[in-house]
């Protein structure tokens, strides 16, 4: 024998060597045996487990070779079965068509170049070369599996049932395989058949748990509730310390409207299991079903006080209960809910972030930011979380805050163009109008594929180049954002503010601040810039009249300044000096409010 022969037989030997697996052939249990369900295996254990047989079964030659043809067709093979266990199927492939050459009729070098194909991706070649091993070794149980797979792959489902039919008849001791055919059976939607093929299996192996609770499954989608609810009872009984088939027999009850007989089995398992977060939850929805709001928040609660109730369970019920807040009769428990639930979890970001959500969706913006920072600094990389503490400084007006929040999550994400605006705008309330530029500049040049955000950002650009007196640049920003959105309210109103405060373009700012008027007729804002431009444009009338109607809604020490000066111009001096000091009093007028006073004169 050659030197090349003693090593195959010896690795050989060494390969079928070591223990059993449980997905071989089982020993027929003797009666005294507690019957269980075979071991299923890995896909690594599988994958060597038929490595060992293939090579066990290129060993056995069906055909006469030369010693010569021989050792090549083994050298190829093992060189084949290498290469396929390295994942590289083409040279698998070609080591194996050559062993194929020398010995097609072996059935182990058939099955291993229908396994190269179906990895491959090549079925048709593996549909005809798993049938040739199959013919070939028709006791060899991989074989008929390997067949199986190339089936479903191509989704000839009867075809591989009648595979694993045939394995189950021809091959001796292949009764696990029974649990493939029935799960096969199962998704194809043939539930009698599958039934049936479950019940020959627990004939042979006894009664499994893994089997009741599919043949639950199925006499659920029959609608078979009775069946079901028996074999729930049967698992119950067949395993009392075991919880979790209780709460599955309370959840079926519960989801089929069996209300008290769910409240009977969820209350047994908090007998075994006190603290137990599914058996309160199961609870909790059954009180809900039956309209008794303040034990299902009970039962709620104490779920919720569970750690064992992980917190993505817990961020997904909160989530539910955001949907439909604001709500008189839900805010208080989802607020106490996220409490509990930053408590219970003081180390989880996600749970100050959702208790944030639930208070800003319910209106409580301090509360909501504290908890937004507390979920910051347990992990800072989520932006979405500085985006809503950035948009809560800026509408409780906290300038500093504001600052400093957009500049701390600028140092993170550089390139997002909202945080660059709210920086601008922090900027230029704090009058900081040239750093204010600054940022806006650089954020709108993130911006470019946002027009809603670029016409945002122009707009605040005309606001502060007018602070700072370049009118060019600022009658520009607001000219853009006006393209973009004729009717933009910021922009229509400031500009043409700003322009009769100038005196320059006054009938382009009263085209402005009438349409503003006539979109929002009630707006004491609007209505004062109108008047104001009509004021500049000498039509007194007209001015009073707009003003008049802003002060019904508004004691602004600016509009009634400008209301003094109307009526000054109209000649109603005392009228005038009577608003000018009611001005003067409200506070906020301008610095020549003092001299219009004293003189009873219009200075401008």
């Amino acid at each position: 024998m050659s030197r090349f022969r003693v090593f195959f037989l010896l690795l050989l030997g060494l390969l079928l060597a070591g223990p059993g697996y449980a997905q071989q052939q089982p020993a027929t249990p003797t009666p005294k045996a507690e019957p269980t369900k075979p071991r299923k295996l890995s896909r690594k254990e599988r994958k060597e487990l038929a490595r060992r047989a293939a090579l066990d079964a290129a060993s056995r030659q069906r055909v006469n070779l030369s010693e010569k043809d021989r050792e090549l067709s083994e050298s190829f093979f093992v060189d084949g079965v290498r290469f396929l266990l390295l994942e590289d199927y083409n040279k698998a492939l070609e080591r194996l068509l050559k062993a194929y050459a020398l010995n097609p009729t072996n059935a182990a070098i058939n099955y291993k170049i229908a396994e190269t194909n179906l990895l491959s991706g090549n079925l048709r070649d593996a549909t005809n070369f798993a049938l040739a091993a199959v013919k070939l070794d028709p006791q060899n149980a991989y074989y008929y599996l390997l067949l199986a797979q190339v089936y479903s792959s191509q989704k000839q489902y009867e075809e591989a049932i009648q595979t694993y039919t045939t394995l189950i008849k021809v091959v001796p001791n292949s009764g696990p395989y029974l649990f493939n055919l029935a799960d096969l059976y199962m998704a194809q939607g043939k539930l009698n058949e599958a039934l049936a093929t479950f019940e020959q299996a627990e004939q042979k192996f006894g009664p499994l748990d893994e089997v009741s609770f599919k043949k639950q499954q199925i006499y659920l989608k029959q609608n078979n509730l009775d069946k079901a609810l028996q074999e729930g009872e049967a698992l119950i009984t067949a395993n009392p310390d075991e919880v979790r088939y209780v709460l599955a027999q309370a959840q079926m009850y519960a989801t089929n409207n069996r209300l008290p007989d769910a409240i009977r089995v969820a209350e047994q398992a908090l007998k075994q299991d006190p603290d137990n977060p599914r058996a309160h939850m199961i609870l909790a929805d059954v009180y809900r079903q039956q309209k008794n709001s303040q034990e299902s928040e009970r039962q709620l609660k104490l779920a919720f006080e569970s750690p064992s109730l992980d917190i993505d369970n817990k961020v997904r019920i909160l989530v539910d209960f955001i949907k439909q807040l604001p709500n008189p009769d839900l805010n208080q428990t989802a607020q106490e809910l996220a409490a509990i639930t930053t408590r219970v979890h003081p180390k989880e970001a996600k749970a100050f972030s959702i208790a944030g959500d639930i208070q800003t969706v319910s209106g409580n913006r301090s509360a909501a930011r504290s908890n937004y920072l507390k979920a910051i600094r347990l992990d800072n990389s989520r932006y979405q979380i500085w985006q809503q503490v950035v948009l809560i400084d800026a509408e409780l007006s906290q300038v500093d805050s504001l600052l400093l929040h957009t500049n701390q999550a600028l140092e993170l994400f550089p390139n997002q163009a909202p945080l660059w605006f709210y920086n601008g705008v922090g900027y230029q309330l704090n009058k900081q109008p040239t750093k204010a530029v600054k940022s806006l500049e650089y954020g709108r040049k993130l911006a470019t594929d946002n027009p809603e955000l670029l016409a945002q950002f122009d707009t605040q650009l005309g606001d502060t180049y007018h602070e700072l007196k370049d009118y060019p640049k600022s009658d520009a920003a607001y000219e853009a954002a006006l393209t973009f959105d004729a009717n933009n309210a910021q922009a229509l109103n400031n500009y043409s503010y700003y322009l009769s405060l100038r005196g320059e373009k006054l009938e382009r700012a009263k085209e402005m601040a009438g349409k503003l008027v006539k979109q929002n007729p009630e707006n004491d804002t609007y209505l004062d810039t109108y008047g104001w431009v009509l004021y500049r444009l000498k039509d007194y009338t007209g001015a009073r009249q707009q003003l008049e109607k802003a002060l019904k809604t508004t004691t602004d020490a600016t509009v009634v300044e400008h209301y003094g000066d109307v009526l000054f111009r109209l000649g109603e001096v005392d009228k005038a000096l009577a608003e000018w000091q009611r001005a003067k009093k409200l506070g906020g007028a301008s610095s020549l409010i003092d001299r219009k006073i004293k003189d009873k004169k219009l200075y401008e």
